[in-house]
This record gives C-alpha cells, sequence and structure tokens, in this order.
C-alpha cells in the first residue's frame, strides 16, 4: 500500500479546491493532467509531487498509476475521459473515483462490475455533489420504507456553476431527458415533469425533471425501480430546456457548440461565493399501497461538498476501508454517509399511510 491516491485534472476549478483542501487534510495525493505549467505550479503551491500525461499515453498512465492505490478522476468531461481512467484502473489494479454526474458513466461502469470484483478493486462514480447527498437521501427514504415503488428526488443550489459543469450540460443539450420506469432507464423529453417543491426553511420551488446520475445509481443503491430527479432553474431556462426538443439537433451541431463553448465564463464561484452559497434536497418515496415518507436534507454549497465528500471517500479507501466491485456511495457506506460532512443535517416528514389522510382530513 502506497497510501497515496492521483487527482487527475487538479488543475480544472473543482480539482484545484479538492487539492487545497487535501492539502488542509494532511493528505499527500500526487497531482496529474496534461498542462504541464498549471499542473507543476499547483504542485509546487502545496508541496506535492506531479506527473504530466495525456489518458492515451498507456505507458505513463500506468507508471503514474503504480504509485499510488487509487485515482480521483477531476477532469471532464467524463463521458470522453472516464472510460479510458477506468480501464487503466483495472489494468493496474487500483480503485477508480470521480465526480461525475453523467448517466452514461454511471452505467459504463456499473457494466464493469465483474472485471472489478476480479481486479479486487473498487469502481464508484459520483464521489462529490452528484451523487453522494441524493444517494444518501434515496438510500435513506427506501430504509424509512422498504416497500417503495417510485422515487422522487429534487435538489436546489444556492450558488454558481464553473465553467467545467456548464460546459459539460452545454455539450449534452438537446439530448433530452431520462427517468428510470420499471427498472429501466427512459429517455423523456428535456423539462418532462414540473412539480412544487417543499425544501423546507419556507422555501418552496418550482422543480423541473433532469437527467441526473441518481437515475442510475439510485436503482443499484435502493432498487426502487422508478425514479425521477428534479432540479430548480431559472424560467427562462426551462423555456429552453424545452425549445431544445425541437432545435437540439441544431445546439448539437460543431459550429453551434463551438459557439456556445466560448461563451461560457472561466472559473467558478469564489471562496465568499461558496461560504455564503447552500443546497438543499427533498425526497419522496411511495409504495404499491400508497404509503409514502418524504425527507429534507441541508448542506454546504455544491463544489464545497464535492470537495468534502470525495476526500471523505478517498480516505476511507485509502484505510483499506472499501467493497471490491461497482459501489455507489450509499451502497458501500450507508446513507449516513453524508452526515459525517460538516454542515449537513437532515430531517423526516411524519409517514401517513392512505387511510391516516381520511382521518386527519387531509
Amino acid at each position: 500500500m502506497t497510501n497515496t491516491f492521483l487527482i487527475y485534472g487538479a488543475n480544472g476549478y473543482t480539482g484545484e479546491l479538492i487539492t487545497r483542501f487535501a492539502a488542509e487534510r494532511g493528505l499527500r495525493p500526487i497531482l496529474a493532467g496534461r498542462n504541464e505549467a498549471k499542473i507543476s505550479e499547483l504542485a509546487g503551491k502545496y508541496g506535492f509531487e506531479y506527473r504530466i500525461f495525456s489518458l492515451d499515453d498507456t505507458a505513463k498512465l500506468d507508471a503514474a498509476l503504480q504509485e499510488v492505490d487509487m485515482v480521483l478522476h477531476c477532469a471532464g468531461p467524463f463521458s470522453i475521459t472516464s472510460l479510458p481512467m477506468v480501464k487503466a484502473c483495472l489494468r493496474n489494479k487500483k480503485h477508480y473515483t470521480d465526480i461525475t454526474g453523467e448517466i452514461s458513466v454511471f452505467e459504463t461502469c456499473a457494466a464493469m462490475d465483474k472485471k472489478a470484483v476480479e481486479a479486487g478493486i473498487m469502481v464508484m462514480p459520483g464521489v462529490g455533489f452528484d451523487v453522494v447527498p441524493s444517494d444518501c437521501l434515496a438510500r435513506h427514504l427506501k430504509d424509512r420504507l422498504p416497500s417503495a415503488t417510485h422515487l422522487s428526488l429534487a435538489f436546489y443550489g444556492m450558488g454558481r456553476i464553473s465553467h467545467g459543469t456548464q460546459a459539460t450540460m452545454t455539450m449534452n443539450v438537446g439530448r433530452g431527458g431520462a427517468i428510470r420506469k420499471d427498472g429501466q432507464i427512459t429517455p423523456v423529453p428535456a423539462a418532462w415533469k414540473t412539480r412544487e417543491i417543499d425544501f423546507g426553511e419556507g422555501v418552496t420551488k418550482t422543480g423541473v425533471t433532469i437527467p441526473w446520475g441518481d437515475v442510475s445509481t439510485a436503482f443499484h443503491s435502493t432498487g426502487i425501480p422508478n425514479i425521477e430527479v428534479f432540479t430548480v432553474v431559472p424560467p427562462s431556462a426551462v423555456k429552453m430546456m424545452k425549445a431544445s426538443r425541437y432545435l437540439g439537433w441544431l445546439l448539437a451541431t460543431g459550429p453551434v457548440q463551438k459557439y456556445l463553448q466560448s461563451k461560457i465564463p472561466p472559473g467558478g464561484p469564489s471562496d465568499a461565493e461558496r461560504k455564503k452559497g447552500r443546497t438543499l434536497m427533498w425526497g419522496k418515496v411511495t409504495d404499491a399501497d400508497g404509503n409514502s415518507v418524504e425527507s429534507r436534507q441541508q448542506g454546504p454549497e455544491g463544489y464545497t461538498l464535492t470537495a468534502l465528500a470525495a476526500l471523505n471517500i478517498a480516505e476511507k479507501i485509502l484505510a483499506g476501508n472499501f467493497t471490491p466491485g461497482y459501489q455507489t456511495p450509499a451502497k458501500a457506506y450507508g446513507p449516513d454517509l453524508i452526515l459525517e460532512l460538516e454542515g449537513v443535517t437532515r430531517n423526516n416528514t411524519t409517514s401517513l399511510r392512505p387511510e391516516q389522510f381520511l382521518d386527519k382530513g387531509l
């Protein structure tokens, strides 16, 4: 055991934040990426070692992995970059984690479960804001109502998003939405459904369905066959999402993508913005008899939560606390994993059976 890990894509907004938090926790990761100027500068700032290579340089990639126990992959878009890194981790028998939110990446990793078990490694994509808090909330709800057949999740992030997140969202514009229906991931139109969501603390917002990672992962964590995920976006964004149903083909073309990507501002939220930001989550499960329970969760701003969650899981893996194969955060570490992070709280609403609605006149 080398008792260290590789942060690939350390010079990106989230990768740099994770690097800073790692230094504050006394961890000693090796930083890596393609941009030598930025990676070397970041490594020098914290006194870390670094390696420079692209993911198609198999020799350098394998050599770097032989120096560590696990990878925290932070270089998106993960639909492009994840697979070569996962294959390298399987080849070198090193644990794989990343901060993706893309359904296709989760499903690709899930299909490698057998290979991961044979290699004795854990493959856990989504160790950041997507999907640690929502995955834990889903598992918590399932434990409250084991007979649940339907799961709805929603989140409201009060804060600015980074260049990398916007770039991935822009790349996927026009691809529509997704839900899980009867156990299968099912395409639906963009902004397929809206609903009013009470996040607690006097905050009620209109949520719209999005193809969030839990459409994939929550099924593995809970076994619930019907899953929808909502988020809160401005009304103008909802209109754009609905328009993409008809203009998606145009938005996906090279020239339009190049233009849209060029308009994305660099960087991400400042420290002050992150400190002021918060994330609110809501979830509800129901079963075939109409029984239901709801829970709410509050936590730090999304990028702060990503760094805290990713490093918490990295420390567990480095300490030998892992389960070989494809895993989700809540499946491997339980629904209270999220409560290990500073600033996260969760509360439940009263469970009501159908006949109790009549008794209470609700």
